[in-house]
């Protein structure tokens, strides 16, 4: 019996799949390699794709890449960039090329030759012949316009740029001084800077114009620099102190007071590098209105003195003759529309590209 029972077990474990006859269960049987995977024939996927997915690394952008992107998609703000930096590749390069091809300067008289003493019209020689000598004619004493509208552009980009970097250095301090202070020393600050607002602009300009006004063209530039600068930071403060409170409890802040750095560190090594975004689209925009009140201030002789020669100087020359001399105010006043509509332009395409809220988009 016990016999039988044996001889029916042996023949139906030699009838189970994977088994062969002379061999016992677990030597034929083979255990499953941990790790491979057994999927269908539907589901199954190359080895080289699985070990591509598993090195493959996901790079991310930062917010800088993320805005650059997106303003080369505005085609107004690249249209700006491109009409900036040529402007200003030829008002700093134009004035040399000029010289070294023609031997005029924006300076330069030509008192040698009473014909060539006065205004000629564009792409006209003394004779009234055509001439390539001066594509944008002269002014009323022969002076090259293209090399003065060249050196206007100089001029205004300088007051504009260095007038905007003045004003960013006292608000941005001014301003995330203020708003992490906080208290009564952030009330008084800003009550200090709505009584400035409270003056009006171009008047507190030409007062401090007046009151040092300098002997020399590059004396009174400098003070133009600094006039305009020194009472255009209100608006810069005002944003840069906003920005400070909403960042003055977040959690690297806490951090940063938990290990003991110190309150200036706090301010200008941690606080202020974010607020970067706002501060870069505000001195964008503050470039052009600090250009055309230079060319106001010009217009009522407080601006560039001869022999410089900006934008609003040359404008208000060229309003003299307009009548006689078109050319004269055409171009400087082309020249300077033209940039100031581009750095708009730009300002407009640098606030939606590092817009947080259309990091998506």
């Amino acid at each position: 019996m016990n016999d039988e029972k044996r001889d029916s077990s042996v023949n139906s474990d030699r009838s189970r799949p994977g088994l062969s006859s002379g061999t016992t269960p677990g030597s034929s049987l083979k255990r499953p390699d941990p790790d491979s995977i057994h999927t269908g024939p539907e589901l199954a996927i190359g080895e080289a794709d699985v070990r591509t997915a598993e090195v493959a690394e996901v790079k991310g952008t930062s917010l800088w890449q993320d805005a650059w992107k997106r303003l080369l998609r505005n085609k107004l703000a690249v249209f700006g960039l491109v009409v900036v930096a040529i402007v200003t590749i030829t008002s700093a390069a134009g004035p040399r090329v000029i010289k070294a091809l023609t031997g005029y300067t924006p300076e330069y008289i030509p008192t040698h030759d009473q014909r060539l003493m006065k205004s000629l019209p564009p792409f006209t020689g003394p004779d009234g012949e055509f001439s390539w000598t001066h594509p944008m004619g002269t002014d009323n004493a022969g002076r090259d316009q293209l090399a003065r509208v060249l050196q206007g552009g100089q001029i205004s980009l300088l007051v504009g740029i260095i007038a905007t970097f003045v004003s960013l250095i006292i608000g941005v301090s001014y301003g995330a001084v203020a708003g992490y202070i906080g208290g009564r020393a952030d009330n008084l600050m800003m009550r200090v800077v709505d009584v400035l607002y409270s003056l009006p602009y171009v008047i507190v300009v030409i007062v401090l114009l007046s009151m040092f006004r300098s002997q020399t063209p590059f004396g009174q530039l400098v003070l133009l620099f600094i006039a305009i600068g020194s009472v255009s930071w209100l608006t810069m403060a005002r944003i840069v102190r906003g920005q400070v409170l909403s960042l003055k409890n977040q959690e690297f802040v806490l951090a940063a007071r938990a290990t003991g750095v110190s309150t200036p560190r706090i301010i200008f090594r941690h606080i202020v590098p974010n607020t970067l975004g706002p501060v870069v689209v505000y001195a964008t925009l503050t470039i052009p209105q600090i250009m055309l009140t230079e060319a106001f201030l010009s217009f009522l002789g407080f601006g560039a003195q001869a022999p410089l020669s900006s934008w609003g100087s040359l404008t208000s020359d060229g309003i003299q003759n307009i009548a006689i001399y078109p050319w004269q105010l055409i171009f400087p006043g082309v020249t300077m529309a033209l940039t100031l509509f581009s750095l708009n332009f730009l300002g407009d395409g640098l606030r939606d590209a590092l817009d947080p809220q259309m990091r998506k988009v």
